[in-house]
């Protein structure tokens, strides 16, 4: 398998779990009464699974992203020190 390909399903495997780690505490914790509706209702599973699908989309595509970022080469230093130069400016006044 690619290097490429194998990067996208480890990272989106990983943004999946993190994910369902992510529901489970917002239902656990019953934010904003979130974790009332999920189990009280009877369309309480759904909520739940599309809870779980959208932020895994979410977190994976910014693991994703992340992982891609990071395999960026550094090429060395770059620049170097800065020394300050003093520089004459002169203002001309406009003439009426």
């Amino acid at each position: 398998m690619p290097k490429l390909i194998r990067l996208y399903i480890v990272n989106v495997a990983f943004g999946f779990a993190l994910a369902a780690g992510f529901v489970g505490a917002l239902v656990a914790l019953d934010v904003a009464g979130i974790g009332r509706l999920v189990l009280h209702s009877d369309m309480g599973l759904v909520a739940a699974l599309m809870l779980w699908v959208f932020h895994g989309v979410l977190f994976a595509g910014v693991q994703f992203g992340i992982a891609v970022m990071g395999l960026a080469e550094d090429r060395g230093p770059r620049g170097g020190t800065l020394i300050p130069i003093r520089v004459e400016a002169t203002v001309q006044r406009k003439r009426r």
